[in-house]
């Protein structure tokens, strides 16, 4: 992370790269296979081409390569790649280190912004900057909130996504 005079700026992968056995290629295609095969034979065809369509895709972003993504604060907003997001229109933030209980947690910057669809935002920092961040946020009158990873991305990620 580089501080610069109008801001702070940093990149991060877009996504943690796992990498993913030939076993778990098998599963997925297994899955994806008798799932889609039951459906046939029951005689939803929509299913059973959703089935697999989905497990084609989800085939794909297994095995895309996670991009560089830069992000910014400056006196506008949080800038993630080309989108920023203005301080006005940022309703609460959560900066997440290491958790009280000693569990080793990734530090994430968490924003709750007006968006309808996906509201919160989290942006992966380094966490020598967590309270920078935080300082910049709450100088800006934004309110701090407890924020965590939604559910979803725990179980995800516990799949191996």
């Amino acid at each position: 992370m580089n501080e610069l005079n109008e801001g702070l700026e940093w990149s991060a992968l877009e996504y943690e790269e796992k990498e993913r056995s030939n076993d778990w290629f098998w599963a997925l295609g297994i899955i994806v296979a008798t799932s889609g095969a039951t459906a046939f034979i029951y005689n939803n065809y929509f299913f059973a081409i959703l089935l697999v369509l989905s497990g084609v895709l989800l085939w794909i972003f297994a095995k895309k390569k996670p991009s560089l993504i830069s992000y910014g604060l400056d006196e506008k907003g949080l800038r993630v790649g080309d989108r920023i997001y203005l301080y006005e229109n940022i309703k609460a933030f959560c900066v997440q280190t290491n958790s009280k209980d000693g569990v080793e947690k990734k530090p994430i910057l968490f924003i709750r912004s007006e968006r309808i669809f996906i509201p919160v935002i989290g942006v992966p920092i380094e966490s020598l900057w967590s309270e920078k961040i935080r300082n910049v946020m709450l100088s800006k009158n934004i309110k701090e909130e407890e924020m965590q990873e939604h559910l979803s991305e725990k179980i995800m990620e516990t799949l191996g996504f």
